[in-house]
């Protein structure tokens, strides 16, 4: 299985570091929030990776180069100056990524999801467009997006979780849509509809590194673990 990396955000909200640094080199416990993702899909048996670009292109192909120190082969998939979102982008991608399911990780999130597990759960469930990982709230996004049942992703307003931005996704997710920018949520409703959306919930490790504040303090949190 292939995997798509998303790195192609301006980080907004990061500002002013990110105004000279692309978010998914942000260091965290001195190393870059990427790399914990290149590792991870390499230690569950990735070797592919696509990464999309978009803001400070050079500076992510200049820091990662062909991934080969982390065990992965990096193709990119170069955005122009205007990110495509994530619908837009992963399509953008999807000739990369082969005829087969993907794995897609969004990079500017720290967590400790087993992605080989994640490969293997959605493995187990061919009817569906795609296999997603939610997470717990963060006290940021306390709505949540989805609903759970049993490993049917529902819409309801109560009782709801985060999408963790990890999933496995097969090609016909996409069906019908065309180049450009566009996002994920209508796509994902769509498949909720037609009840071809499932997933799991993890409660280990997981952070949006959205805010400076954020960032400090999970920078202060993994490098305590290693004192």
């Amino acid at each position: 299985m292939k995997a798509i990396v998303l790195a192609a955000g301006r980080g907004e909200r990061l500002r002013p570091i990110t105004d000279t640094l692309p978010k998914p080199l942000v260091r965290v416990g001195g190393k870059p929030l990427i790399v914990y993702h290149l590792e991870a899909l390499a230690r569950a048996g990735v070797r592919d990776v696509v990464i999309n670009l978009s803001w400070l292109p050079d500076k992510i192909r200049t820091a990662l180069q062909d991934g080969s120190e982390y065990g992965v082969h990096i193709t990119y998939s170069d955005e122009g100056p205007v990110a495509l979102e994530t619908g837009g982008g992963i399509f953008n991608a999807i000739q990369l990524l082969g005829p087969g399911p993907f794995m897609v990780v969004n990079g500017d999130t720290f967590t400790d999801i087993d992605f080989g597990a994640v490969q293997a759960r959605a493995a187990n469930h061919a009817g569906a467009l795609a296999w997603i990982v939610l997470v717990p709230n963060p006290t940021q996004h306390p709505q949540g997006d989805f609903g759970l049942e049993g490993e049917q992703v529902v819409e309801r307003q109560t009782g709801r979780f985060t999408y963790s931005g990890v999933g496995v996704y097969r090609p016909e997710f996409f069906e019908g849509c065309t180049g450009g920018k566009f996002p994920m949520l209508p796509l994902l409703k769509r498949a909720i509809a037609a009840g071809r959306l499932r997933g799991q919930l993890h409660e280990g490790e997981w952070c949006d590194v959205g805010t400076p504040q954020r960032l400090a303090e999970l920078d202060e949190r993994v490098r305590a673990r290693v004192r």
